[in-house]
């Protein structure tokens, strides 16, 4: 097992008290630091919120976030679940990891409509390589 893996289940003896005990094993031993202040929360909206972005002293990225990790076991593929129209959160259950085929995973990010057309047209095509060689697609083929 991993040292990662074994950190989150404690499997490690990691103390598992401090700011997260009571998670049980969903998050054991993790800390995460915050800003300095009494309230980190006002301390960042001050910078931030503001009626014009270009105002704001601290520049807020905007996008979808993607993860992929490769280790010995397999892979761990992440995204955020948010979707969003303007500056409204249209929707905070989105699944943006998609199955192309049994043996390759896809994130979507910008428009749901044109991320599930090619997400379609990519698995009918590895699947028509597939009838016609007789072999999987490679991923840098797909």
């Amino acid at each position: 097992m991993n040292r990662f893996v074994e950190q989150l289940t404690g499997a490690d003896g990691a103390d598992l008290s401090g700011p997260l005990a009571g998670l049980g094993n969903a998050s054991p031993g993790l800390h995460f630091e915050l800003a300095s202040g009494e309230n980190p929360a006002s301390f960042t909206q001050q910078y931030t919120d503001v009626a014009s972005e270009k105002d704001a002293r601290i520049k807020i990225a905007h996008g979808t976030t993607t993860l992929a990790f490769k280790f010995r076991e397999g892979v761990l593929v992440a995204t955020d679940s948010r979707a969003t129209m303007g500056n409204i959160i249209s929707s905070q259950s989105v699944k943006k990891v998609i199955e192309i085929n049994p043996y390759l995973l896809g994130t979507m990010a910008g428009g749901a409509a044109d991320c599930s057309f090619w997400e379609r047209v990519l698995g009918m095509e590895c699947r028509l390589y597939e009838l016609r060689n007789r072999k999987r697609i490679s991923v840098a083929a797909a």
